[in-house]
C-alpha cells in the first residue's frame, strides 16, 4: 500500500471566507468551489509538507465494494494524461520530495514532503489528478493483485491482525466500521474498474477535501498558490452515506480465531463514544486520561501490575482514539507470559477495570498520568508531517483544526470523578467484545498452508 504533489502569480485578487489565526500561526480559508485549505506557518527549517485529504474512507463503504477507498488510492498513482504514472515519479524526484498516501477509515490523504520552493509542483500535480485521473483495466488489474497480496501479508499471514479485524466485525454489526479498510478479500475479487470509477466521481472533489500546508511557507501565498491551482475545478454534489447507527448490544460477545501463531493474544473492545459523537464533550478526554492511566509507559498500572509485579503477561495495554468520526473502541490487549493462560489475562483485565470503577485515581498518579497523556501528544507533533496530520485528521471528522488547540487544557480540566465516571458507563459487559487467538502448531508442509487460518466466531 501507498502509504500515505512557487513562482505562481502572487498577486491574484480574490475574495476567501477567512478565520482569524490560531495563537500558533494556523490560517484557513474556503475557496469559493467549497476546497478547504488550512496553512500552519512553521519556519523551523525550510521545507514544507503538502497534503490533501479526501473526506472518504472504508466508513463509506457498502458490502460489496469493500476496499474501494483503498484501491481508489493505488490507481491514484497510476497517473493522468499531463503526469503519467512515469512523469509523476520522475517529476517528484527531480525536486527531492518525498510523496506516498494513506486511507483509513475516515479519509483518504496524500502527502508530499519538500523544499519550500518547490509547493507548486505539488499543487499542480494535485489539482491535476483532483480532477483528470485515468482509470484503465490493464492497471487496475494488476493492481488489484498487488492488493490481494498485501491483505494476505498484512492480515490473513498475521494472526494477531485477524484478532483485531474479527473484533471489529463482531462489535460492530452495522456501523461503518464494521468493514476492514483493506476490505474483504471476496469484495476485493470481484471489485471493478467501474466501482472506483463511481468512487472517484462521487468523493474526490473539492467540497470534500481539505487542504493542508505546513512548514516554512507565508500563508497569503499559499492561499494565492491554491486559488491558482485548485480554484477553477468545478465543485460536484456529494452526497452523504447514509446513517448506519449501530444497534443496542444487550451483552458481551466473543469470537476465537484459530491460526498457525506462536503464542496466544487477548483483544477487549468496549463501545465508547469519539469527540464527534459523545452527548457529553468531557468524556473522550476522561477516556484518554483513562488509557493513560492503564498504559501510559512503564508506570502504568498494566505493565507496571500486569507485566513486572504478578507475571501474567508479556505485554500489556490499552488505547483509544478520540477522534474518529462515529463511535469506536475503548481497547484492552495483551500476550500471556508462560505458564498463564488467556482467561487469567482476560480476569485480570476485569479486576483492574474494577479496581477504576470503584476508587478514585490519586492526584498524585492523576498529575502524572495528565502530564505524560500532553507530552505524548505534543511530542507527536514535532514534525511537520504530523502536525499537518492532526489537521488532516480532525477535518476530515468534522472536527475542525482548532480543536487540537483545546486538547492540553481539556485534558488538564478532568478529574479524578470524571476517570471513574466513563470506567463505570463504559467498562460494563453490555458494550464489550472479547476477540481470542488459540493458536495452531505449524503445519508439516507449512508451503501449502502459507495462507490458511480458520477463523470462527464472526462472520463478514
Amino acid at each position: 500500500m501507498k502509504v500515505t504533489r512557487i513562482a505562481g502569480a502572487w498577486l491574484v485578487l480574490v475574495l476567501f471566507w477567512h478565520a482569524p489565526a490560531s495563537a500558533d500561526n494556523t490560517y484557513e480559508r474556503v475557496l469559493d468551489n467549497g476546497l478547504k485549505v488550512v496553512v500552519k506557518e512553521d519556519h523551523r527549517a525550510p521545507v514544507v509538507v503538502s497534503q490533501i485529504w479526501y473526506r472518504v474512507g472504508s466508513a463509506q463503504e457498502h458490502n460489496g465494494i469493500t476496499g474501494v477507498s483503498h484501491a481508489l488510492e493505488h490507481m491514484m498513482f497510476k497517473g493522468t494524461k499531463k503526469y503519467s504514472a512515469e512523469k509523476f515519479t520522475s517529476t517528484l524526484a527531480e525536486i527531492g520530495a518525498r510523496d506516498n498516501a494513506f486511507t483509513g477509515r475516515d479519509y483518504t490523504a496524500y502527502f508530499q514532503l519538500m523544499s519550500r520552493d518547490h509547493l507548486e509542483i505539488s499543487f499542480d500535480i494535485e489539482s491535476d489528478r483532483m480532477l483528470n485521473l485515468i482509470l484503465t483495466e490493464e492497471d487496475f488489474n494488476s493492481e488489484r493483485e498487488v492488493i490481494k497480496e498485501e491483505r494476505r501479508w498484512r492480515t490473513d499471514d498475521d494472526p494477531n491482525a485477524l484478532v483485531y479485524e474479527q473484533l471489529n466485525a463482531a462489535a460492530f454489526a452495522s456501523s461503518p466500521y464494521h468493514h476492514p479498510v483493506i476490505g474483504w478479500m471476496n469484495d476485493l475479487e470481484h471489485l471493478e474498474l467501474e466501482d472506483l470509477s463511481r468512487w472517484y466521481q462521487r468523493w474526490y472533489a473539492p467540497n470534500n477535501a481539505v487542504l493542508v500546508v505546513v512548514g516554512d511557507v507565508q500563508a497569503e501565498a499559499v492561499f494565492a498558490l491554491a486559488q491558482e491551482y485548485f480554484g477553477d475545478i468545478e465543485p460536484r454534489a456529494v452526497r452523504a452515506s447514509k446513517p448506519r447507527r449501530e444497534p443496542e448490544q444487550t451483552g458481551p460477545r466473543r469470537v476465537t480465531v484459530k491460526a498457525v501463531a506462536k503464542l496466544p493474544y487477548l483483544l477487549l473492545g468496549y463501545k465508547v463514544p469519539s469527540l464527534a459523537t459523545a452527548e457529553q464533550d468531557w468524556e473522550p478526554y476522561a477516556l484518554s486520561v483513562l488509557a493513560g492511566v492503564l498504559d501510559g509507559g512503564r508506570s502504568a498500572r498494566l505493565s507496571k501490575r500486569l507485566v513486572r509485579e504478578r507475571e501474567l503477561a508479556a505485554s500489556a495495554g490499552s488505547g483509544y482514539n478520540l477522534h474518529a468520526r462515529y463511535p469506536t473502541l475503548f481497547l484492552f490487549e495483551a500476550i500471556p507470559a508462560q505458564a498463564h493462560s488467556l482467561d487469567d489475562l482476560e480476569q485480570a483485565f476485569y479486576a483492574e477495570i474494577r479496581e477504576l470503577q470503584e476508587a478514585l485515581v490519586s492526584e498524585q498518579e492523576l498529575a502524572r498520568v495528565k502530564a505524560q497523556v500532553i507530552a505524548s501528544e505534543v511530542y507527536a507533533q514535532d514534525s511537520i508531517r504530523a502536525q499537518a496530520g492532526v489537521i488532516g485528521r480532525l477535518e476530515s471528522v468534522g472536527l475542525g483544526w482548532p480543536a487540537m488547540d483545546e486538547y492540553s487544557t481539556r485534558i488538564n480540566a478532568i478529574s479524578a470523578e470524571q476517570v471513574r465516571q466513563v470506567a463505570r458507563t463504559y467498562l460494563v459487559e453490555e458494550r464489550l467484545t472479547v476477540s481470542l487467538l488459540e493458536p495452531l502448531s505449524e503445519p508439516a508442509n507449512a508451503d501449502k498452508v502459507a495462507h490458511a487460518a480458520a477463523v470462527s466466531g464472526a462472520a463478514h
